[in-house]
């Protein structure tokens, strides 16, 4: 079946005792055993729930991976893959740009364990090859479209030259999500997902998630990390991520056209710098249009001029219908100044707002838009 069929009906997921079409949420933190005291199933919560196991067989399905895990943030699943991956003495390498709270972790988890460690722009195979230790690398983390500048990394040709070198490929695609990218597809050995963006997609769950190509002893390393530390949701939590992934398709392709139709209106406009892979005037513009499809994604920056952050922080105060949040992936608009979030040390320009395109009518969007830049 397409993905769309899987997704909407959860894997045709009818409850065989009942005929629910939805499947139900079991809120038992423990579960009986046999009269010989054997499992007839889950036996506690943190090791194997009902609920997030149907999740996880979703995530897997449209992924296309062997299996899926659900962690509980989608920080406690990439944390899990760096710790899972890497020994005292190894090597990893991280784009320059991408999730900033996960660069100031590995810059400190790194330190702690003595693991090297370079941030690369991946979208530089010259640099990315140049970065790579053969037999010591364990691990190549990239982030694409990479957050929030929006640049692209070529999977199949990371994941030859990490592959080559005797390294792992993994790659954040929570902007992406599998509607607009597969990375297992691009040759990549595991995918992570901020599942508290687009797949739950309501704002209202945190949650994260890997998917691996194969069952291999880095994936057996990650269940015993996440069973050892319970970084596991509850099943409320996991109802809600699967009720999202529902709807995933019919969100991410309604919002991502929309996105492209504000890009093209504010790329128009004078004095803007619109960052975003659909557009001609991207200079990864071709790479998009080959690894990804249905869309170039939901997510997109403006520069808005001016040497400081003052002109872009103006903007967010004279918007009305945009929401100004941290996070995106949900069914409201939001806008975000991440230099303010980041800090100093950002590679953000001070600039750049971050628009999380939501289900809104575009014109209001855009018009909101219009007249709060129009006052710079």
């Amino acid at each position: 079946m397409k993905p769309e069929t899987l997704a909407a009906q959860a894997l045709h997921a009818i409850d065989a005792a009942t005929g629910a079409i939805v499947p139900p949420i079991h809120l038992s933190t423990t579960f009986a055993r046999d009269a010989d005291y054997q499992p007839r199933g889950p036996t506690y919560a943190r090791d194997e729930s009902p609920a997030p196991v149907h999740a996880e067989r979703v995530l897997a399905a449209l992924e296309g991976g062997a299996a899926a895990m659900v962690f509980s943030s989608g920080m406690a699943a990439a944390c899990a893959v760096f710790r899972a991956a890497c020994r005292p003495g190894d090597h990893v390498i991280a784009p320059r740009v991408g999730y900033y709270a996960l660069r100031g972790w590995l810059e400190r988890f790194c330190a702690r364990w003595g693991v090297g460690f370079d941030l690369v722009d991946t979208t530089d195979l010259a640099a990315v090859k140049a970065a790579l230790r053969p037999g010591t690398t364990r691990l190549v983390w990239v982030e694409t479209p990479a957050n929030p500048t929006w640049e692209l990394t070529d999977l199949s040709a990371v994941a030859a030259l990490a592959h080559a070198a005797g390294a792992r490929l993994a790659v954040d695609s929570t902007t992406a999500t599998p509607v607009h990218t597969r990375p297992l597809e691009h040759g990549a050995d595991l995918v992570m997902h901020s599942a508290t963006k687009y797949l739950g997609g309501h704002s209202d769950v945190l949650a994260g998630a890997l998917v691996t190509a194969k069952l291999d002893d880095t994936w057996a390393e990650l269940a015993q990390l996440r069973h050892d530390e319970g970084a596991c949701i509850g099943p409320m939590e996991a109802y809600l991520l699967l009720r999202g992934m529902r709807t995933l398709y019919a969100r991410v392709e309604r919002s991502s056209r929309t996105a492209f139709w504000l890009a093209e209106r504010l790329a128009a406009l004078p004095d803007i710098t619109v960052r975003y892979p659909g557009l001609g005037s991207h200079p990864q513009h071709a790479l998009a249009a080959r690894q990804m499809q249905r869309g170039y994604g939901s997510m997109l920056s403006i520069q808005v001029g001016g040497a400081g952050p003052d002109a872009a922080l103006g903007v967010i105060k004279r918007l009305r219908v945009w929401v100004p949040a941290t996070s995106l992936g949900g069914v409201e608009s939001l806008v975000e100044h991440r230099y303010s979030v980041e800090g100093a040390n950002t590679p953000t320009p001070p600039d750049l707002l971050r628009l999380s395109v939501g289900l809104e009518h575009e014109d209001d969007l855009y018009e909101d838009l219009r007249l709060a830049l129009a006052q710079r």
